[in-house]
């Protein structure tokens, strides 16, 4: 919220959106509160994203002790408060958290409320966040395209056994890195980078090993001698990583496919001036070729 209300003062048209906050980690007053702050000194661009939570790491020290595994209850307890406390006077008596009446000073500037996303994989998460009227994220991770169809169908499965709702909108969130067609092994570094990503998401999700000043090192390679999934050839056909052109074109099945919008997932791991450099062809080669 920090970096997102530095943005809202840099900025005057992008949208402004936490994907995702963690809702085992959020008073629901506070969450309300904070997101609606950053909706009127945007002037109404702020959007959320709100998943159950991944890393018992944080579940030890935020939570209590609370199993990761149990985060899903205080999500689908959270998004109907918070957005109640946005309306107006509002009292909670949840199995997690329980207020006398409270709301939102200020109220956001979008109305009825302020786009919501649920980060979501299994058939119950894609239900809920559609029932509730909250557009749906999903991220392949290391696997193909295969699983982005397998997505939508969930998603699709959950439009259509709520038709009371309006159809929320469906985003696909991929590792992301454009290369120059001057450079045809430019994926290389990028697959080996996002590899070396996925062993450092190993080693924070396994809780085994107390990070050292914040950071772990991460798994080693052997670990991951019997995952062909994580070879570099294989993340390069799975991952998003190619000329603009092949960016493209990859992206028009996307959109075929009905997926509305696409996350660049940045954080290939990769040095920051890589990062940028792959960055600026998307904006000025790919983005284009939506608009």
């Amino acid at each position: 919220m920090p970096l997102l209300a530095h943005l809202a003062a840099k900025t005057s048209t992008i949208r402004l959106g936490a994907g995702t906050i963690i809702a085992p980690f959020w008073n629901p007053i506070r969450a309300a509160g904070e997101c609606a702050l950053l909706d009127v000194i945007s002037n109404g661009r702020m959007e959320v994203g709100l998943a159950r939570g991944a890393y018992q790491f944080e579940f030890d020290r935020l939570a209590g002790g609370l199993s990761a595994r149990d985060g899903g209850k205080h999500l689908r307890e959270l998004v109907p408060a918070v957005r109640a406390l946005w309306q107006g006077d509002y009292a909670h008596d949840g199995e997690i958290w329980q207020f006398p009446t409270s709301t939102s000073v200020p109220k956001p500037v979008q109305q009825p409320n302020p786009p919501m996303w649920i980060a979501a994989r299994d058939p119950d998460s894609h239900d809920f966040a559609v029932a509730q009227g909250c557009n749906v994220m999903v991220t392949p991770l290391m696997k193909g395209d295969e699983e982005v169809v397998d997505l939508k169908r969930k998603f699709d499965t959950a439009v259509t056994n709520h038709p009371e709702v309006s159809r929320p909108e469906l985003m696909v969130l991929r590792h992301t890195h454009v290369h120059s067609p001057d450079e045809p092994e430019g994926w290389r570094p990028a697959a080996e980078a996002i590899g070396r990503f996925y062993r450092t998401f190993d080693a924070w999700f396994g809780n085994k090993t107390t990070p050292q000043n914040g950071f772990l090192a991460p798994s080693p390679e052997s670990k991951f001698e019997s995952r062909p999934e994580f070879e570099p050839e294989s993340l390069h056909r799975t991952a998003m990583l190619g000329t603009p052109a092949e960016i493209i074109e990859r992206l028009r099945t996307y959109e075929e496919l009905g997926v509305d919008e696409y996350s660049f997932w940045i954080d290939t791991s990769l040095p920051h001036e890589e990062k940028r450099k792959s960055l600026e062809l998307f904006i000025k080669e790919v983005m284009p070729a939506f608009q």
